[in-house]
């Protein structure tokens, strides 16, 4: 479990700097490819944060 409590910050984080890179990409008029690349990326780092977190309460209350 301790894996899971070092995973989830991290991977919150990754979501955090990816998000914050695309978005500014977007504002100083960057190329559209890069902002959606980093678009989608964001969206996979969310996807695991989401299994992960969601493995980590099926386990805990598991019993």
């Amino acid at each position: 479990m301790s894996l899971v409590n070092t995973l989830i910050p991290l991977l919150l984080a990754a979501v955090l700097v990816v998000l914050a890179l695309g978005l500014w990409n977007m504002l100083r008029g960057g190329s559209a490819s890069r902002s959606q690349n980093l678009m989608r990326l964001r969206v996979l780092f969310q996807f695991i944060a989401v299994v992960v977190v969601m493995t980590a309460l099926y386990i805990a209350t598991r019993g």
